[in-house]
């Protein structure tokens, strides 16, 4: 009871964001590569699946929860009523994965960086770029270590004669 002899507001969770079927199929491409971040097990709908669920969608906004119920009629019923607690867009129920999407709040967003990727110079053949390769002489490193090895060997024909006297 509050000081005016109510009772206390229970919190009701955000309403669902309604989305088109253009954005479904953009969240739905998005989702493809995810694993599932919540597993529903044999207890349903329990209070830890429910905070779980909030906490991975605070922190992704978009999920993918796995339920090991059998029937359909129950994966639907747990996909309505999870959507009801956590205040989620149901973005797909394919099998037993269901995917869920409910955006950030404005002010929690990460600010956005560009894009576009920094163009720095590579060493062809290699996954450094050129200001963290050291400066070299003679020839790069495998031409170098080629030849070492290659030192005082025959050189064989690519029809496996031998590469001497001709």
């Amino acid at each position: 009871m509050n000081a005016d002899n109510t009772a206390p507001e229970a919190t009701t969770p955000p309403a669902a964001p309604s989305i088109t079927s253009a954005q479904r199929r953009e969240l739905r491409a998005s989702a493809h590569a995810l694993k599932p971040v919540v597993q529903i097990g044999q207890d349903g709908l329990s209070e830890g699946v429910l905070g779980e669920t909030e906490r991975a969608l605070a922190a992704h906004e978009l999920i993918k929860v796995r339920i090991l119920d059998e029937s359909r009629e129950d994966r639907a019923a747990m996909l309505d009523a999870l959507c009801a607690a956590t205040g989620a867009a149901a973005v797909q129920h394919i099998g037993k994965t269901l995917v869920l999407w409910r955006p950030r709040p404005a002010e929690d967003k990460p600010a956005v960086l560009s894009k576009r990727k920094v163009a720095t110079t590579r060493v062809p053949g290699s996954r450094r770029s050129a200001a963290d390769t050291p400066k070299r002489r003679g020839g790069s490193l495998d031409t170098r270590s080629r030849d070492r090895q290659m030192a005082g060997k025959r050189r064989k024909t690519p029809r496996g004669g031998s590469s001497q006297g001709r």
